[in-house]
């Protein structure tokens, strides 16, 4: 018994000295971390702090260990929804403009410019087959996606064996939707099977991942015919990748923007109809500007992200690029809602008509963001008075004054957790970019996050999710300059949708204005925008040098 009661006694007191024994922090290092994180500390306190340093330490190699692939999300999850949000209700519905008499053009390089509503009919009506088309948006991407470096892989024999398929269901009267033998590309962050998926990144330009994701599986369900896989800056961050830079191709001495570079730029260049892309600060809007393109950023937990890379868990969001916003309309309504894997997913209608009553409309619009001086100032003004001759009534009003630029080292460490291996590894040394403000810079840094600011920074995210809500009981949307003041980072911390759709040009290059909706309400802002559409031309422009 004493025997027990001496080793119940000092076995703790041997682990201690064993760990202060064998313990490489000092209170020098501790003094070093203080600098980095901007607390101070005590002598006396720096000494008490080392054991369970130590011991964290030993966590933290024991937990690196255990290999967890980029797929694995956190236990915890994002959650969007505010205080007393009231969800939608009623039947999801999708009104569209009646394409019935849409004839085949004469020049059939058209095609390349067509909507999907026309590209529908003419499939509808045996005026084209699926395979035809396909082959022709092949041909399309094979001639001009180098010059643009827009695509990584393309899917030829896949999509032959789809378009073959689909011409057989179309003929024997087993038409499946307005999608049906509709081609389109994936920014290469979506798995595919049978393909590679390269995240745009050199360490990773050789992975398969032997499965489809989500998003290509609704879209293979409604018809849909894969052609290519698309550009994406490395790691989804900006326009170059592992082969390139990708251009815009109303300048192609420029790039796109990014990250859904690639996305953009193949939409624009009439070198398919649509394409998905993805966003977590910008990568839809961005390029969609640059390439004037209309971009949909869908509410966060619309879209399922399985077999999508993760970058930030609490901010990635799948979306659409098109040349107009019924056509985001048409792709949205296939791939949203819940797939049973990913948890973030919400189970709500989508509701969209060409026909809105703007009267009714509250358009709040972003009055001290607009009154700067920007580069698209003047299409922005020009976009506004449009909307006032339609009959929309803008009211001013102001996104909350939050610190969001402070908080948005929320991105940094969640990226750097997802790449945490491709950092210890060093293998980040094999991208491209390699300067300060690039991600292999960012991952070393964000390791320095501690875990309590994290947290904090999530909790005046919190508060900034609040006061939107109080500001969407103002206004039913709000529109806003797309580069220029910080609707971007609120909107992507909130996870509230925008659309982003051209205006004109400034110096040979797009201007866009951004439509930013309440969560889950994207209808209302794809009608908003379509409006705007359908009383100017912006979006139907292309470059000439694709028309032949």
């Amino acid at each position: 018994m004493k025997r027990l009661i001496l080793i119940l006694t000092f076995a703790p007191l041997l682990i201690k000295a064993q760990i202060k024994a064998n313990n490489p922090i000092t209170v020098k290092d501790v003094a070093s971390m203080e600098k980095i994180i901007g607390v101070n500390f005590t002598p006396a306190e720096r000494d008490s702090m080392l054991d369970a340093l130590y011991e964290q330490l030993r966590d933290y190699k024991t937990i690196r260990k255990l290999h967890l692939d980029n797929a694995v999300p956190p236990a915890i999850l994002f959650n969007p929804i505010p205080v007393g949000f009231k969800f939608p209700k009623g039947k999801s519905y999708l009104t569209l403009k009646n394409y019935s008499n849409y004839k085949k053009p004469s020049n059939l390089n058209k095609l390349g410019f067509c909507s999907i509503g026309e590209l529908a009919e003419l499939i509808k009506s045996r005026q084209i087959t699926v395979t035809a088309l396909t082959k022709f948006f092949l041909k399309r991407l094979k001639n001009y996606g180098d010059k643009l470096h827009a695509v990584i892989t393309l899917t030829e024999e896949r999509a032959l064996k789809q378009a073959a398929k689909a011409d057989s269901e179309i003929a024997a009267g087993n038409y499946r939707g307005i999608l049906h033998g509709i081609p389109y590309g994936v920014k290469d962050l979506l798995a595919t099977k049978g393909y590679k998926t390269t995240w745009g990144a050199e360490p990773f330009k050789n992975q398969m991942i032997d499965e489809d994701a989500t998003v290509i599986k609704k879209l293979d369900a409604a018809g849909a015919i894969l052609v290519a896989k698309l550009s994406m800056g490395a790691l989804a961050w900006g326009d170059v990748w592992f082969g390139g830079k990708t251009r815009t191709p109303w300048d192609t001495t420029k790039g796109s923007s990014g990250s859904s570079a690639g996305s953009a730029a193949a939409v624009a260049a009439g070198l398919i109809p649509f394409a998905i892309g993805t966003e977590t600060w910008g990568s839809i809007v961005s390029p969609s500007t640059m390439c004037g393109t209309t971009g949909l950023r869908p509410t966060y937990g619309r879209v399922s992200r399985t077999g999508a890379m993760a970058l930030s868990w609490s901010m990635d969001k799948i979306g659409v690029i098109t040349r107009k916003a019924e056509d985001a309309a048409i792709v949205f309504s296939f791939i949203q809602g819940p797939d049973g894997i990913d948890q973030t997913l919400y189970n709500l209608p989508f509701k969209y008509s060409e026909n809105i009553n703007l009267k009714k409309l509250r358009v709040g619009f972003l009055k001290n963001d607009f009154n700067r001086k920007y580069r698209f100032k003047e299409n922005d003004s020009l976009a506004l008075e449009t909307f006032k001759k339609l009959g929309v009534n803008l009211i001013p009003v102001s996104l909350p004054d939050l610190p969001v630029n402070s908080i948005s080292f929320l991105l940094d460490a969640e990226a750097a957790a997802a790449f945490d291996e491709l950092t210890r590894s060093n293998r980040d040394d094999l991208m491209v970019r390699q300067i300060k403000n690039a991600w292999p810079n960012v991952f070393r840094a964000a390791r320095s996050i501690p875990a309590v600011e994290y947290i904090n920074a999530n909790r005046i995210r919190y508060l900034l999710i609040q006061k939107m809500a109080e500001l969407f009981k103002q206004v039913d949307v709000i529109i806003a300059p797309s580069w220029m003041g910080k609707s971007s980072l609120v909107t992507n911390l909130t996870g509230h949708p925008c659309v982003v759709f051209p205006t004109g040009f400034k110096n040979g290059l797009p201007t866009s204005i951004t439509i930013i909706g309440n969560l889950f309400d994207e209808g209302k802002i794809l009608a908003l925008s379509q409006t705007f559409q359908d009383v100017t031309n912006f979006n139907k422009l292309h470059p000439k040098w694709v028309e032949k």
